[in-house]
């Protein structure tokens, strides 16, 4: 008698899961060249990833769209995004000056050092959360006071945000144009939390 044979499991579309798994690996690393480019405003780099996470939104749902929808969808997020993009590097000056008086031996220093360190990467955490569910109908004060909320009462969700930042971190350690594709992975991981929040 002749045996069955096994058939690969299939994705949507007659790819198998492989393929499937690996065009999205792949999508992701070109949504980070993207999201870097778009970022060269210097404060356009919260709506560099919302365009992000929207392009990736719409590759897992399995519609069509490229690097046109991205640009759409930029020019959109950027109309409020610029202020989010400022008020972060003002943000991350204050953490800077904090992190300098630490080294400077200030009594108390050390303390409010890490306190600044901390608070920096939670807010880099809350705007990537905000960012994954970000929509062109979407205001960026209320995406980024519900991620806040979200990034303190789903710890779990937050520290894989954190993991794939250390990535980036290690990338640009090992090799700067590195962290550049990987931009989008950590864009990724930010929609899978965002949608497992949903979902739950």
């Amino acid at each position: 008698m002749a045996r069955a044979r096994t058939k690969a499991p299939t994705a949507a579309g007659g790819e198998s899961a492989l393929a499937e798994r690996f065009g999205l690996f792949a999508e992701c690393l070109l949504t980070g060249v993207w999201i870097a480019v778009a970022s060269l405003g210097v404060v356009t780099y919260p709506a560099a990833f919302a365009a992000g996470a929207r392009h990736l939104h719409r590759r897992i749902a399995h519609e069509s769209g490229g690097l046109r929808e991205f640009a759409a969808d930029f020019r959109v997020a950027v109309r409020g995004g610029w202020v989010v993009g400022l008020a972060g590097w003002a943000v991350a000056a204050a953490v800077w000056v904090d992190v300098q008086a630490a080294r400077a031996g200030i009594p108390g220093g050390p303390l409010v050092g890490v306190i600044g360190v901390l608070a920096l990467i939670g807010a880099v955490v809350a705007l990537l959360r905000a960012a994954a569910a970000w929509t062109p109908d979407a205001g960026w004060r209320a995406l980024l006071a519900g991620a806040g909320r979200r990034t303190v009462l789903d710890p779990a969700g937050s520290f894989l945000i954190v993991g794939g930042l250390a990535v980036v971190a290690a990338s640009a350690w090992f090799s700067a144009p590195l962290a550049v594709p990987v931009l989008g992975a950590v864009t990724a991981a930010a929609v899978a939390v965002e949608e497992r929040h949903r979902h739950r």
